[in-house]
């Protein structure tokens, strides 16, 4: 197998005996997409997207729309990705671009608290479904206590969350080719638990197109803020479809997560293009035709009144059969969906494991990152980077501060994204006779497209939730004392223990 060259960069203190092997090929490499951008969002914010367009054509349009701007950025990482196919992806295509302090702080960002949380909130999530699966008899609360006015309480739940992502942890220090396979069988079944609720929709349900002509109308429209929620007196519709484009585009992340482990794919220069924009189109497909069979079955008011508790996916299943929850046909298919989509959160959580870890390995290489999580195992694997993702996933997973944090680093990490995106312009200027085995389509329309769409979205989110905003971007420079620790401190102590 072809094996990465070492970076020029590279830190000299780490061992070069050892490179990534590129064990990933064209389906595997689909995968490890596919596999972390279909979690819970194509089965859970009908609802809130719902409450904030009012109508089912604008639901699908923000669908749409998040899924082209997507695409749009899957375009312009396709070049960049196949041009410099290294580990770490956006991490390298920011420090060769806008210099290491911008890397770093994307790096840091994806560390401590994206990558993490993202796999904490998968953990719970299978968590939350296996309970749900036993009939609510998993959820027990072990101890609670209160320390400095902040209530803590640990539960069952979280051991659970606890143990997968441990599980999965340890399998992800195995070779790069055999998690490409297990993240190839969770995505299939993903696309089957879609294609489930689907067809089993149009079958065994008499739902009716009407309900697309329908508006939300009284919808409860639970834990949704006044200034996006349809029909409300401050509601604008901007801020409104703003809104719901966010709570797409949160579907559709991880349209980017090949880049990270760029230097373990096969042929390289054909599949990553292939995989980047192929999955990208398929996942909108996906999205599309099972929004269209939600409001085929349920009326837009239905929709907005799901608990915030459940899924809009769940409520359409347990109509199967002519609803009668009661029947054995109804509950095997309630069973089926719950067993599936804990699956698809495993599937999030392995992949999010896989890709995430090169980051800490790719800042190690440049010294900003101790050299121990720059090695690689006997099978070409950073355990020791794997280790700690897991490690810090475990930790968000017990404090259950992961959705805050999540929530929080959304708009810091759209930041990155049309930094990253904009990176084309100064490759394409600064390093003109690099090689290009694909170029971006639609250049430089596309990236412009995707640059100010990205920034109207941040600036919405700026009007209507500005303690998040606030909130990231803090996070996000919280990340400047380290730097200073690994650019200044610890480069003058070479040699100190780590």
């Amino acid at each position: 197998m072809l094996q990465v060259e070492p970076a020029n960069n590279m830190n000299p203190e780490i061992s070069q005996t050892k490179t990534l092997v590129r064990g990933l090929g064209l389906i595997a490499a689909v995968s490890v997409i596919i596999g972390n951008v279909i979690g819970t969002g194509v089965f859970l914010k009908a609802r809130v997207m719902t409450c904030n367009v009012g109508s089912p054509k604008w639901v699908i349009a923000a669908w749409i729309a998040a899924g082209l701007l997507s695409l749009a950025g899957a375009l312009t990482y396709a070049e960049l990705t196949a041009m410099k196919p290294e580990a770490g992806g956006e991490y390298v295509f920011l420090r060769d671009t806008y210099g290491k302090l911008s890397s770093f702080l994307y790096g840091w960002m994806q560390i401590f608290i994206a990558r993490p949380g993202s796999q904490a909130a998968a953990g719970m999530a299978f968590a939350i479904g296996l309970n749900d699966f036993l009939g609510n008899q998993l959820a027990q609360t072990l101890t609670s206590f209160d320390i400095l006015g902040w209530h803590y309480e640990l539960t069952t739940l979280q051991i659970v969350a606890l143990m997968v992502i441990v599980i999965f942890t340890t399998l992800n220090c195995a070779s790069v080719s055999l998690n490409g396979q297990i993240a190839t069988v969770l995505t299939f079944v993903k696309m089957a638990l879609i294609f489930f609720v689907a067809v089993g929709a149009f079958v065994l349900v008499s739902g009716n197109f009407v309900h697309f002509s329908m508006m939300n109308t009284g919808g409860t429209c639970e834990g949704v803020a006044d200034s996006v929620n349809f029909g409300s007196p401050s509601y604008t519709f901007l801020g409104g479809f703003a809104a719901a484009m966010l709570g797409a585009l949160w579907g559709y992340d991880g349209w980017n997560n090949l880049t990270f482990v760029a230097g373990e794919v096969k042929d390289p220069n054909r599949n990553i293009p292939l995989a980047i924009i192929g999955s990208t189109v398929l996942v909108i497909a996906l999205y599309v035709i099972a929004h269209v069979a939600y409001f085929f079955v349920l009326d837009p008011t239905t929709i907005a009144s799901v608990s915030r508790n459940s899924s809009v996916a769940k409520v359409v299943v347990s109509m199967f059969f002519g609803g009668d929850v009661a029947s054995m046909a109804t509950g095997a298919a309630i069973a089926f969906f719950t067993v599936g989509l804990m699956l698809s959160s495993l599937g999030t959580l392995h992949t999010s494991l896989l890709a995430g870890a090169r980051v800490p390995y790719a800042m190690a290489k440049d010294g900003l990152m101790f050299n121990t999580f720059g090695k690689l195992s006997v099978n070409h694997v950073p355990v020791s980077s794997v280790l700690l993702m897991g490690f810090i996933a475990c930790l968000l997973a017990l404090t259950g501060s992961f959705d805050t944090l999540t929530d929080y680093v959304i708009f810091g990490s759209w930041i990155f994204y049309a930094l990253i995106t904009s990176s084309i312009f100064i490759y394409r200027r600064k390093y003109p006779d690099l090689p290009r085995p694909y170029k971006a389509w639609g250049f430089p329309v596309v990236p412009i497209v995707f640059l100010f769409v990205a920034a109207w979205l941040l600036y919405r989110t700026i009007v209507d939730s500005p303690k998040q905003s606030l909130t990231g971007i803090a996070l996000i420079i919280l990340g400047l004392p380290v730097y200073y620790y690994f650019t200044k401190i610890r480069r003058k102590s070479p040699d100190d223990e780590e």
